[in-house]
C-alpha cells in the first residue's frame, strides 16, 4: 500500500507543471486574486496561485480575516444574474441555458480555490486555509458561506476514491510517529514507550487514511486492539505490564481510539470508510476474528446529567450503567439526533449500543466526562446497513438486549 501510495503521489505531483520561476508578483492579494481569477494562460495563473499561498503562509490574523472577507464579497453570486438565468432555463430548457444558469450559480470564489489548488502541493495549503477560515470566520455569516465552497470542494477533492489506507507500525517514519503522537485525540500517548507499546506487538494495529497529495499527513487513523472477548477497561487495554496475545488465539478487534488529525478537514467524513475497510482487511486476515467493537469514550454524560438535574455516584458501578444506558438511549439534542457525538458517529455508521461499563476509564479525563463510564459499539459486518438505515431514516438507536434494560431500569428509579 505504501508503494501504492507513492506511485498515486507521483502522478498527482506531475499532473500539473512546476509554476515558472521569476519574479515574485508584490501586488496586494487581493488584486493577485482578481488576477487569478481572470488568468487565461496556465503558466501565469500557476505563478499567481503561488504568490497567494505564499502571501497568506505569511499573514497574521487581521489580514487573513480581511482576505477571507474580500474574496466573500468580491466572488460571491449576482443573484440577479441566477435568477435571470434560471428564468431563461425555465422557459426554454437547453444545454446553453443550463450551463448559463450553472456559471451564474456557481461563485467565482470556487474557481479561484481550483485554480490555486493546481500549484503543486496546494491541497495540504488549502487545508490549513481552511483551517484558518473555521477558526476566524466563526459567526460571520458572510464567511460562513464562503466555508461552503471549500466544503463542497473538499468533498469531492477527498472523497472515498482518492483515498489510500495505509498500515502504521513502529516500523514507519519517524516524522508519521511523531504526527500520530501529536493528533491522538482520545487517549494521549505520553511518551515514545508508550507509542510502541500501541504500534510493535503482533495484537496491536494502527490504520490511517492518506491523500495522494498529503503523502506526510494522515487524515484520520484508527487504533486497534485484538483480544479475546469484549473488553470493558482502557486502562487494562494499554497496561505497560500486559502480556502479548498471540494472533491465532485473538477472536475480537477492538477499535479504542479514533482521531480527525486535520482541523481543515473538519465535517469531511472519513471515519465511516475507515472503520468499515479496517474490519473487513483484518476479517480477511485473521480468520479467527468474530466480534467487532469499539471501546468508547462517552464525552457528554456528567454535562448532560447535570443539565438534567440528575445525581450520579462513581462508587455505585450499576447506578452508572444504569444512567450511562439511559443517557445513550434516550439523551437527544434539540432536533432529535444522540446528544452524545461519540454514539452519534457509530450509530450513523451502522454500528448497535453493545455494552455499558462502570470504572471503564479511570483517568482524571473519564472521571470528568462520564464518570468512568465507557461503551462498546458492535460493528456487525453483516447488520450495520441495515443499522445504519434504520437510525438514518427512523431516527431509532439500535441497541442490545442488556444495554435497554439498563436504560429500562434508569427510567423506572426515576419514577
Amino acid at each position: 500500500m505504501t508503494l501504492l501510495a507513492d506511485l498515486l503521489s507521483t502522478v498527482f505531483e506531475r499532473r500539473y507543471r512546476q509554476p515558472a520561476k521569476g519574479t515574485k508578483d508584490e501586488r496586494p492579494a487581493a488584486e493577485l486574486v482578481q488576477a487569478l481569477v481572470r488568468a487565461t494562460s496556465e503558466t501565469s495563473g500557476l505563478a499567481l496561485a503561488a504568490d497567494i499561498l505564499a502571501d497568506f503562509a505569511t499573514m497574521d490574523d487581521d489580514a487573513k480575516l480581511a482576505f477571507f472577507q474580500d474574496i466573500s464579497t468580491e466572488l460571491n453570486i449576482d443573484p440577479e444574474a441566477v435568477r435571470s438565468t434560471l428564468d431563461d432555463y425555465e422557459r426554454t430548457p437547453s444545454k446553453a441555458s443550463y450551463r448559463a444558469f450553472m456559471a451564474a450559480a456557481e461563485p467565482r470564489r470556487q474557481e479561484l480555490i481550483r485554480r490555486l489548488n493546481a500549484v503543486p502541493g496546494a491541497t495540504g495549503a488549502l487545508v490549513r486555509m481552511r483551517a484558518d477560515l473555521l477558526r476566524l470566520g466563526r459567526g460571520i455569516p458572510a464567511l460562513e458561506a464562503l466555508d461552503l465552497d471549500f466544503r463542497h470542494l473538499f468533498a469531492s477533492w477527498f472523497n472515498r476514491g482518492f483515498l489510500v489506507l495505509r498500515p502504521i507500525s513502529w516500523e514507519s517514519p519517524a516524522h508519521i510517529l511523531d504526527k500520530i503522537i501529536a493528533y491522538e485525540a482520545v487517549h494521549a500517548i505520553d511518551s515514545w514507550d508508550d507509542l510502541r507499546r500501541r504500534l510493535q506487538p503482533k495484537d496491536r494495529r494502527c490504520f490511517a487514511f492518506f491523500h495522494p497529495s498529503m503523502p506526510d499527513e494522515p487524515l484520520i487513523f484508527v487504533e486497534v486492539a485484538l483480544v479475546q472477548g469484549v473488553p470493558g477497561s482502557i486502562q487494562a487495554l494499554l497496561a505497560e505490564d500486559r502480556l502479548s496475545m498471540p494472533v491465532d488465539q485473538v477472536d475480537t478487534a477492538v477499535f479504542y481510539s479514533i482521531s480527525n488529525c486535520q482541523a481543515g478537514l473538519a465535517s469531511i467524513s472519513f471515519g465511516n470508510s475507515l472503520i468499515k475497510q479496517v474490519a473487513n482487511d483484518l476479517a480477511a486476515e485473521l480468520p479467527g476474528l468474530k466480534t467487532f467493537v469499539t471501546l468508547s469514550p462517552i464525552p457528554g454524560l456528567t454535562g448532560w446529567l447535570r443539565d438534567k438535574g440528575l445525581e450520579w455516584d462513581t462508587t455505585d458501578p450499576d447506578s452508572m450503567r444504569r444512567l450511562a444506558a439511559h443517557y445513550l438511549l434516550e439523551g437527544k439534542t434539540s432536533k432529535g439526533a444522540p446528544y452524545d457525538p461519540v454514539a452519534r458517529f457509530h450509530l450513523g455508521n451502522g454500528a448497535l449500543v453493545h455494552k455499558v461499563h462502570s470504572d471503564a476509564d479511570t483517568s482524571d479525563k473519564g472521571r470528568s466526562q462520564s464518570g468512568g463510564t465507557m461503551v462498546n459499539y458492535l460493528y456487525d459486518l453483516e447488520q450495520v446497513a441495515q443499522n445504519h438505515e434504520t437510525f438514518v431514516t427512523k431516527g431509532q438507536i439500535v441497541a442490545s438486549a442488556e444495554v435497554t434494560t439498563l436504560a429500562e431500569a434508569a427510567l423506572r428509579s426515576k419514577t
